[in-house]
């Protein structure tokens, strides 16, 4: 089932995630669930609490990343759970790449961050890994890890940047944008 997606303004979006057991109600469901609804927003990645969830939980599929212009040739794409996830080590040298968001849509911004990470998760088995991502994949998941610590890519904008999207953001704050998917907002007007 397609979720809605909560927008930019929603309480949800700034909480710390609360970790999950193997015994979370209907977990498979949630997950079938969070596929879908990211696949038909056109996105590469989705957290919990972007369909209202403060848990631990985030997927992606870097493969429509990887076949862009700036598709890194090193690193190959990954369709991935992540439950649980605990960030260990960001390392590397510190690089630009624009960022967007399936919870403010319209707005994108170059976001600097280190190219490797090494993270510890949990699969949808409950069965832990730790691993180290670099690149592209390595962008995309510190952006969804960013979702479950309550951390928004806006935040990471230089400050220009944030003072000229501030208009957008008050839009979608109280829903005068539309999009291509359902999403909830934290005012109507």
């Amino acid at each position: 089932m397609i979720l809605p997606i909560y927008a930019y303004g929603q309480a949800v979006l700034k909480k710390i995630a609360a970790p999950i057991t193997p015994e979370y109600p209907d977990l498979k469901t949630l997950l079938d669930n969070l596929w879908e609804t990211m696949y038909h927003a056109d996105g590469v990645g989705i957290a919990a609490p972007q369909v209202g969830l403060s848990i631990r939980i985030f997927v992606i599929d870097t493969l429509e990343v990887k076949r862009g212009k700036d598709a890194d040739e090193t690193d190959q794409p990954i369709k991935q759970v992540f439950i649980n996830a605990e960030m260990l080590e960001e390392t590397g040298s510190p690089w630009n790449y624009e960022e967007g968001c399936l919870s403010i849509p319209y707005v994108r911004g170059d976001v600097e961050r280190l190219d490797s990470i090494r993270i510890r998760y949990q699969d949808e088995n409950f069965e832990q890994h730790e691993r180290v991502f670099t690149g592209v994949n390595a962008r995309v998941i510190q952006h969804e890890y960013d979702h479950l610590q309550g951390v928004l890519f806006t935040e990471k904008l230089k400050p220009l940047k944030k003072r000229l999207v501030q208009r957008k953001l008050e839009d979608i704050r109280v829903g005068k944008i539309k999009t291509d998917y359902r999403m909830k907002f934290a005012v109507i007007r």
